[in-house]
């Protein structure tokens, strides 16, 4: 089938990839002058399986609470008179209890694991680069009663598969030898050592280059203006062009990756989808010689905040700030990382060096993607990761890819147009986009 694409972040191009690799006539279309120039641009670089359970779960309307006001809160709400902003927080509110929790993290656990598979398995078969470690990850916890519950949570996890081990702060230092010399003072850890990192945005870029070696087309500079029904399908996806004219495209099949944005589009054929944007920030440390980096790719539980080595660089990503859809850096987050960088490891090069960035994270109130097939017979999605587009983006694009092609996917979780599943975090999301 001939297949358009509408993104060309993470989640688009390994969608493009899989499609390819399933023997689709793929295209892809993005706004920007080349792949990866938006939310996979500088994200955390985490591929973290240990990370499942969401935003969403008891612990946070106290937190949120307790954080208003606080301009470096590790989650801000900036109260909009925006419908869609209180809807989804009200969402957000019904997925902290318990059983909604603990159905949403095992969803979300499967498809990591799936993820990380299929991304190992194109790591075999390519040789991709993307400056990729395989170290693990370290969580590292300050406070004890988070600590007892991380180490209940990965009991849990554990008995499902997760590879994960509870860690002394000595055991933390010996993991890590780079935080010997940091001031904070941990309780303990809970090391992940089949969890990996590497840059998504290089990923990306690389992953680019093998679908033009697959028959991939990719057109940048292209806007998408609107899709177009006719009896129940996409007929045309209407764009202005390279040289900003009007322009259709038609394809068998659509799929729409475009993040963020996604509901704005959708909205125009009346698909309301429960995506919301979510700001996060992050700084890049280049560093030299000398410079007292970790090589362990970390969590900062206490901050929500992940510390990762790409190649000679380190980058410290996280919070998250409710505020529609404004992309303007807000510099005291950006400072309030920086900080809290070099608590952790004083000698990391230079503060006055540090690179700052924001995205738009496309989250769902769950933290549960939306993958598989609309209501229209030919458009299909892959959005809503929030904050684990890197982790999934290669097990969400394999599973949709099977969809497309009519196979069901492997992984334990609730593709929209799919039934039998027994995952309860989007089965409402699923019967909505498909009644």
């Amino acid at each position: 089938m001939r297949v358009v694409v509408l993104g060309a972040g993470v989640i688009g191009a390994t969608s493009a990839w899989y499609l390819a690799r399933a023997g689709h006539e793929v295209m892809v279309v993005d706004r920007q002058p080349e792949a990866a120039l938006e939310t996979s641009f500088a994200n955390g670089g985490q591929i973290s399986v240990s990370h499942a359970e969401p935003w969403a779960n008891p612990t946070a309307p106290l937190k949120i609470l307790q954080w208003l006001g606080r301009e470096d809160a590790p989650l801000l709400f900036r109260l909009r008179a925006d419908p869609a902003q209180w809807l989804w927080g009200l969402r957000f509110l019904l997925e902290c209890l318990p059983g909604r929790t603990r159905s949403n993290t095992e969803a979300a656990f499967a498809l990591a694991v799936y993820s990380r598979e299929q991304l190992a398995q194109l790591r075999h078969d390519t040789g991709i680069r993307y400056d990729s470690q395989t170290r693990g990850i370290l969580h590292l916890y300050e406070e004890r009663r988070e600590f007892e519950r991380a180490k209940r949570q990965t009991e849990q996890l554990s008995a499902r598969g997760l590879d994960a081990e509870i860690k002394t702060p000595q055991e933390c230092l010996r993991i890590e030898p780079a935080l010997g010399n940091s001031t904070v003072r941990i309780v303990g850890g809970v090391y992940a050592a089949s969890d990996e990192s590497g840059d998504a945005q290089l990923f990306t870029r690389n992953l680019v280059d093998l679908c033009r070696a697959q028959g991939v087309s990719f057109r940048f500079n292209v806007s998408v203006r609107r899709l177009e029904v006719a009896r129940g399908a996409i007929e045309r996806v209407v764009i202005d062009d390279e040289e900003g004219i009007e322009e259709s495209l038609r394809a068998d099949t659509y799929v729409v990756a475009l993040g963020s944005y996604s509901p704005l589009l959708l909205g125009g054929i009346g698909l309301s989808v429960p995506v919301y944007p979510v700001k996060g920030y992050s700084i890049t440390l280049p560093l030299e010689p000398g410079d007292e980096a970790p090589q362990v790719s970390l969590t900062d539980h206490a901050r929500k905040i992940v510390i990762s080595r790409l190649g000679d660089r380190l980058r410290v990503a996280g919070t998250a700030e409710m505020n529609g859809y404004d992309t303007e850096i807000n510099e005291f987050r950006c400072t309030a990382l920086v900080k809290r960088c070099f608590e952790w490891f004083p000698k990391a090069g230079r503060p006055e060096s540090a690179q700052f960035w924001t995205g738009l994270r496309p989250a769902t109130p769950s933290n549960l993607p939306l993958i598989g097939r609309s209501k229209y017979s030919n458009l299909y999605l892959n959005t809503g990761h929030g904050t684990l587009g890197w982790t999934l983006a290669c097990g969400s694009a394999r599973a949709l890819a099977d969809i497309v092609s009519g196979r069901r996917p492997e992984p334990e979780f609730n593709f929209l147009g799919t039934a039998g599943s027994k995952k309860r975090g989007t089965i409402s999301v699923a019967r909505r986009l498909n009644a």
